[in-house]
């Protein structure tokens, strides 16, 4: 995910500054993983310094004073040309569990093992997905179910894989 995008577009109802913009990013968008202040800070000052966003200025409260940045028409345009672009689908062509198998198989170890550890730490993150799908919100429900369906895929090509060892056994040794 564009964090400097996410937050040009948190932007677009009216000024904000960092704290706000951490906060609705958080709230919206972390599942877990909580933005760094830092980061806010950097991308702003990216963003500033880039004349997608300007200082719209200055809170003064209790605490430290705090800028406000607005988004700009430019900020605007490229927030639209973001959203109205597609994202790249990501074939996994050649990704790391299918090179554990062929190892396995070129070192005479066992590729079942390597596919049913696998299948297991699958099933164990689909169940805790599962469950936190159930008890959240909306938001929750559908990243999870993102999640899950990736991960189901995912299974589907270890039992395909599994099921045609034997042939890929003798591709890989000949």
């Amino acid at each position: 995910m564009s964090v400097s995008r996410t937050l040009l577009a948190l932007l677009e109802p009216g000024p904000r500054h960092g704290y706000d913009l951490k906060r609705a990013y958080d709230e919206q968008f972390a599942q877990g993983k909580q933005l760094a202040y830092g980061q806010v800070y950097s991308t702003l000052s990216r963003l500033l310094r880039n004349g997608l966003v300007e200082e719209a200025g200055v809170e003064h409260g209790a605490g430290p004073d705090r800028k406000r940045y607005t988004i700009t028409d430019a900020g605007v345009t490229d927030v639209e040309s973001w959203l109205g672009t597609a994202e790249a689908p990501e074939p996994y062509l050649q990704n790391t569990l299918y090179t554990k198998v062929v190892l396995a198989l070129l070192s005479g170890r066992s590729a079942n093992d390597v596919l049913d550890t696998q299948r297991s730490a699958h099933l164990t993150v689909m169940r805790d997905l599962t469950k936190r799908k159930t008890s959240g919100d909306l938001a929750d429900q559908l990243i999870c179910d993102h999640a899950l369906f990736h991960l189901e895929a995912d299974l589907r090509w270890l039992e395909l894989t599994a099921a045609r060892l034997d042939a890929l056994a003798e591709v890989v040794r000949s």
